[in-house]
């Protein structure tokens, strides 16, 4: 059975080593990604952002997502990883229902995350779930490898 739990700082490990993996395997892992992997504490948690993590049930992290607060209400969902042992088994889906119950919970005003088209089945589920193609409300990107962004726009 597969939980998914808030934060705690014994899966701290985990949240770099489940982002690191599929960095490595598709793209690079950039300064930006370090900072944050390497203290979600304060880039992340101190700033009114949220980590969640998928559990089994022998309590391993095997996989992760981020509310990261950008100010003002805006939250980039971010740092969302599977393990690959686990990938295609909906944790995925499960993840990502619980990153937007806890942005819903926290009444934020707007939602974005930066992708990129390269990752076709991550894209296919942020568009199951209400996010949209959208360009980019500000010049730049957080991310080298970024191409798409996009908008949660839930159907009323």
């Amino acid at each position: 059975m597969i939980r998914i739990a808030d934060y705690d700082p014994r899966w701290r490990a985990d949240f770099a080593r489940l982002n690191i993996d599929w960095l490595e395997r598709f793209f690079v892992v950039e300064d930006i990604d370090r900072v944050v992997l390497g203290d979600p504490d304060t880039h992340i948690l101190s700033k009114g952002g949220r980590v969640l993590f998928a559990v089994d049930e022998s309590d391993n992290a095997i996989g992760t997502v981020a509310l990261k607060h950008e100010g003002q209400g805006v939250y980039e969902l971010t740092k969302m990883a599977v393990d690959p042992a686990y990938q295609g088994r909906g944790i995925g889906r499960l993840l990502m229902d619980a990153a937007l119950d806890a942005y819903r919970a926290i009444d934020g005003r707007e939602l974005f995350l930066e992708s990129s088209s390269k990752l076709a089945p991550a894209l296919a589920l942020y568009e199951s779930v209400g996010f949209r193609h959208r360009p980019a409300p500000r010049p730049g990107t957080h991310y080298a490898r970024a191409d798409v962004y996009m908008v949660y726009e839930p159907a009323l």
